[in-house]
């Protein structure tokens, strides 16, 4: 096995330094092109194709549109987007999902190429695809204005070098690597999973060939990022990735925006009801058939233990929304799965809730469920902290290494990672006594505060300031 690697990891070296030659030839003709653009130099950018996804990010956007505004009302801002919403849409949107309230006019760019990054496009190789379709994307973004400071906040980096050439500075909010070392790591020891299937686990010289592929991509995706004039990250976890991969020490750990402003009037001496809420896009990662079968696992126990049948009306809901036909068609799997568990009438779920169904049913779930191996960060997971709603997440990522742990030496939930370890948590927050599960929601929601929409705010302005405000500042006649 290590002859493989041994193998691919030198063909890897001379693979990546053609790549390098390869791409240099091919964007040469944009040079030109690119320095002869006019930059707008009051414009600040927003690079944000999917405006309308209804995850954290979108929350990340607004709130950095709304951090820009109060710190620079000169700035014209500008969202690159290819929803067919209208900007005005788009900001009564934020307002009603988000409660984030944007003072003054966006101003909308309208991507036409946006399926071009798009992971449906790209059955195979989807990584290489995604990332020539933001360079073509990006390309359209810059052709159609090209603003003094362009601000990416969905983590398409390879557009990067299309904005810096433009003349433009580069600011990137990194929610996640597109790939880690952690991946690598999966595929040299062939774990199947959402992003490794078994056709490629289970063969030593197709994992071979993906090992090769990741180190080529990752060398590449690092030479992109060093594009960028700012970096920001969500997490530790992010941070110590980004550095690595990107060769960069100056990176900002600004923790996403959660709104623990409204979570926290929620009355922890609320009487709370034995439901189990899980905040989470319905995407592949997210993992949501493991908690229905811990669900499943955890019911089975308590109806055959005769000290829990009270509690036997336990129930989980599953709180998301849908992004395009893919998350709707894996709903309707979810929802097959629980019956086919015997336990339909059990779980619930909430697609496309607006913010105030959300803040009602984080108030009144007993416990939060988070299953996302390496979470890059967990806002939702924050929120169920801030609502006294106890967390059981994932023991990666950013809830290990910066959410679920003790605040002032008390503990603030639970981390687990199978099926057997979820499950035994379930049964014990919803056995816990209500004194014992107040003090850890109280604790819960001490540390949530770390995360809170204000302090995102001030850091967001803090690591920005430096690079805007120069630029701002020049030629304050231009438009």
């Amino acid at each position: 096995m290590g002859t493989i690697y041994d193998h691919f990891s030198w063909c890897g070296m001379a693979l990546e330094t053609s790549t390098f030659a390869a791409i240099a030839a091919a964007i040469a003709p944009l040079l030109v092109l690119l320095k002869r653009i006019q930059r707008k130099k009051k414009a600040v950018a927003f690079f944000h194709p999917f405006a309308r996804d209804g995850g954290g990010g979108e929350r990340v956007l607004w709130c950095a549109v709304q951090a820009v505004q109060a710190e620079h009302p000169n700035a014209r801002v500008h969202l690159y987007s290819g929803d067919d919403a209208s900007a005005e849409e788009l900001q009564k949107r934020a307002l009603e999902v988000f409660g984030v309230e944007i003072q003054r006019p966006v101003h909308l760019v309208r991507m036409k190429l946006r399926f071009l990054v798009q992971a449906e496009t790209y059955p195979r190789l989807t990584m290489i695809g995604q990332a020539v379709g933001s360079i073509l994307l990006g390309l359209e973004a810059i052709l159609k204005l090209t603003p003094a400071v362009f601000i990416d906040t969905s983590g398409y980096a390879f557009a990067y070098p299309i904005a810096k050439l433009a003349g433009s500075k580069v600011v990137a909010y990194v929610h996640y690597p597109t790939i880690s070392t952690d991946m690598l790591a999966r595929v040299r020891q062939r774990r199947n999973m959402y992003n490794n299937d078994e056709g490629v686990s289970g063969s030593a010289w197709k994992s071979g060939i993906k090992v090769l592929y990741y180190r080529c991509f990752a060398a590449l995706y690092g030479l992109v990022g060093r594009c960028a004039d700012v970096t920001m990250v969500n997490s530790t976890w992010t941070r110590n990735h980004i550095a690595q991969l990107w060769a960069n020490n100056g990176v900002h750990i600004v923790y996403p925006p959660c709104d623990t402003c409204k979570l926290n009037n929620i009355d922890l001496d609320r009487p709370r009801e034995l439901e189990i809420i899980s905040i989470a896009q319905f995407r592949p990662e997210k993992d949501h058939k493991l908690q229905i079968e811990s669900f499943a696992h955890a019911l089975s126990k308590v109806t055959k233990t005769p000290d829990m049948k009270h509690l036997s009306n336990m129930r989980l809901r599953l709180v998301g929304s849908c992004r395009n036909a893919a998350d709707e068609a894996r709903v309707k799997d979810l929802r097959l799965l629980s019956k086919k568990l015997g336990i339909e009438h059990h779980v619930h779920f909430s697609v496309g809730i607006s913010y105030t169904e959300l803040v009602e049913h984080l108030g009144t779930a007993i416990c939060g469920i988070h299953t996302m191996v390496d979470e890059h960060f967990g806002i939702g997971v924050v929120e169920y902290m801030a609502a006294g709603t106890i967390p059981i997440a994932h023991g990666s990522g950013g809830p290990l290494t910066d959410i679920v742990v003790p605040h002032n030496g008390t503990r603030t939930g639970f981390l687990a990672t199978t099926l057997e370890e979820y499950s035994t948590a379930m049964l014990e927050v919803i056995s816990m006594s209500v004194s014992a599960r107040r003090a850890m929601g109280k604790a819960a929601r001490a540390h949530a505060s770390t995360f809170s929409t204000d302090r995102f705010l001030a850091s967001f302005t803090a690591a920005l300031d430096p690079t805007l405000s120069p630029v701002l500042a020049i030629d304050p006649s231009h438009p």
